[in-house]
């Protein structure tokens, strides 16, 4: 987690849930308890925003202080889903958590209202936890499945209160630091994924290292004038010589997430294609890439039966040089391993 930075957390579950699938693709011997653990008794990861409602590393905690601490205030003044809020609320349910414990939205009984859209809970009491969730007052201690637990921050950690905010100018550095350990050569864009008011300081920041020859710019083939920046010592990095790993990508993988940076490096249109009409998918409602090496190959939609306990390929595009028979073997085989992991819960 330290070395990815955050790690997305979704919903859908036409497979495994994206970030146990995420985590299995970098450590194959991963379980899903591994994350229960480092979330619910060793706390070295906390839940947040990040770009998406993310896993972060505990110690990353106070570069989003200050987001807590704004988020809430302007959420609840400008977004119609938490502006039913009220103060009052808040320190009702802050005060039964304080006196009772850690509960979920099923503790609750609320009397049921309308959904403003077609994720939205009906319990009223599921926008004050977010709400609060999102001002720093509450975190998710635990998950079982997609129920979450919601417990005071401070208390869960063991605080007397949450760790001093960074700065900007800190957490500038963080996100650059963190970029740089993650995806190696990075640019302005990859930094600042979805978050474009802090480019033009960002700019700067890399102007400065470069100045100090931490950095070092560099033009890669087919990025136009658009420029990247390294390492010195990723430069010097010599190439691993080890077989040729084969990787089933999540759709919200940190290599596909972010569609520019991963058309540039291996020239890969990806399209995710669970929000399409039906009519109109290409290549599946969840479409995973299959990475062999440094090459994606093929595109396959799967899904889990889970009734039957088999992993279905429901259909299978070949990408770019793929289509070989010893690709479609190796694929094969780690198909084989994905679906031991979905279908094992021990």
């Amino acid at each position: 987690m330290a070395h990815l930075g955050y790690l997305q957390i979704d919903t859908i579950y036409v497979i495994e849930r994206s970030h146990h699938h995420i985590l299995y693709t970098r450590i194959p011997t991963y379980r899903r308890e591994h994350l229960h653990q480092a979330q619910s008794i060793d706390k070295t990861v906390f839940e947040y925003w990040t770009h998406a409602l993310s896993y972060v590393p505990t110690e990353s905690l106070r570069f989003y202080v200050r987001d807590m601490r704004q988020a809430g205030e302007d959420w609840q003044r400008r977004n119609g889903w938490f502006g039913t809020v009220s103060n009052a609320d808040l320190r009702r349910v802050l005060s039964r958590i304080r006196r009772q414990g850690a509960l979920t939205i099923r503790d609750i009984e609320d009397e049921p209202v309308e959904k403003d859209y077609a994720w939205a809970s009906r319990k009223p009491s599921k926008r004050i936890l977010e709400l609060a969730f999102y001002k720093g007052l509450l975190t998710i201690s635990q998950r079982a499945g997609m129920l979450k637990t919601y417990e005071l921050m401070t208390r869960h950690f063991g605080w007397d209160r949450l760790p001093r905010a960074a700065t900007e100018r800190e957490t500038l550095n963080y996100l650059l630091d963190r970029a740089l350990q993650s995806q190696g050569i990075v640019s302005v864009e990859s930094i600042c994924h979805l978050d474009a008011p802090r480019k033009p300081a960002m700019r700067r920041l890399l102007e400065s290292r470069v100045r100090r020859k931490e950095l070092i710019p560099v033009q890669l083939e087919g990025a136009g004038e658009s420029p990247h920046w390294v390492r010195p010592d990723t430069l010097d990095a010599i190439p691993d010589p080890a077989q040729e790993q084969i990787h089933i990508l999540s759709p919200f993988d940190p290599l596909i997430i972010q569609r520019k940076r991963l058309r540039l490096f291996f020239d890969y249109e990806y399209r995710f294609e669970a929000y399409v009409p039906k009519h109109k998918r290409v290549f599946g409602y969840f479409c995973c890439p299959i990475l062999i090496g440094d090459r994606i190959v093929a595109a396959l939609d799967l899904k889990t039966d889970r009734s039957q306990q088999t992993l279905l390929v429901q259909r299978w595009n070949w990408i770019g040089r793929g289509k070989s028979r010893v690709h479609r073997q190796q694929v094969e085989a780690a198909l084989h391993k994905f679906e031991q992991f979905q279908l094992c819960r021990s």
